[in-house]
């Protein structure tokens, strides 16, 4: 398995020449970025680019908090449907589990399969390039089997012990941008690329501080702001632990395979999306 695109319409590659400029042409390049982020992380048929390069691949993870929300809300759709025929507890735990899929549908299982593939080689505990070597096998391990099904486990209790409803589906909002602002925070120079190919290479250390740094800004800002203006203070507060819980797993997460594998790799990016998703879940549910 492997966590990094093979195909899609978006493929890894040489970037395409820019167009002359213009006053319409930074929405422009914002609309090729969106379409090359959907392109290459979900399963969704956008026209983008047909090859991309780290300039555009970088410009592309930028859109990851944004294509996170947007396939929040199907996602979201499906669960207030199901939730709708009832209020006992194992149809919230149906509702969560189908919401949870539906995302892990629209990604094409992505990034729990770069989940798998990071457990594997981190658990395997041997050097940094038999590890590497590991997480490019098609088959998956008892580490990545155990990952897959606790944080899958974590996710779907946790999203069902959230008060039914629109809390929810705004639980589940919070956990997919959360968990694709880690990637960006994760591109920083802090963290290079593990091998010289792949999602790692074109997006590792390939974005801006003052990026990061709004990214981060505006996802707790969202939050708070969001939660506050629905429900109040203290959920307010709870969003806020949440996300800062969820960046911090990431960031635990980023800082061994750094140590460990020399640094990132489109496996280990899917895998700070789930980890970091399953902990805003998780201090949402702890925190009710």
């Amino acid at each position: 398995m492997t966590g990094a695109p093979q195909a899609g319409p978006g493929r890894l590659g040489r970037a395409p020449q820019a167009g002359p400029g213009g006053p319409g042409r930074p929405r422009r390049v914002g609309l090729r970025s969106l379409r090359s982020a959907l392109g290459l992380f979900t399963i969704l048929p956008v026209r983008a680019a047909p090859e991309i390069g780290r300039e555009g691949a970088a410009r592309a993870v930028l859109w990851l908090p944004v294509t996170g929300l947007l396939l929040s809300v199907p996602a979201a759709g499906v669960l207030l449907a199901v939730q709708a025929g009832g209020d006992s507890a194992p149809r919230r735990l149906l509702a969560a589990a189908l919401g949870m899929g539906v995302l892990a549908l629209l990604t094409g299982a992505l990034h729990l399969d770069g989940l798998a593939d990071t457990a594997d080689g981190l658990g395997s505990r041997r050097p940094r390039d038999e590890a590497l070597a590991i997480m490019r096998r098609s088959d998956i391990g008892p580490f990545g089997v155990a990952a897959l099904l606790f944080t899958v486990l974590v996710q779907v209790t946790a999203l069902a012990t959230v008060a039914p409803g629109w809390p929810a589906a705004a639980a589940l909002a919070v956990a997919a941008v959360t968990g694709r602002a880690a990637v960006v925070l994760a591109t920083g120079p802090g963290s290079p690329a593990a091998r010289p190919d792949g999602v790692g290479a074109l997006v590792a250390g390939g974005t801006t501080a003052r990026a990061r740094i709004m990214t981060g800004a505006v996802l707790l800002a969202a939050a708070a702001a969001t939660a506050a203006a629905a429900w109040g203070w203290y959920p307010a507060v709870r969003a806020v632990i949440a996300v800062l819980a969820g960046l911090c797993a990431a960031g635990l997460l980023r800082r061994l395979a750094v140590r460990r594998l020399g640094g990132m790799t489109g496996d280990v990016f899917g895998a700070l999306v789930e980890v970091s998703s399953a902990t805003v879940l998780l201090a949402l549910a702890l925190t009710a």
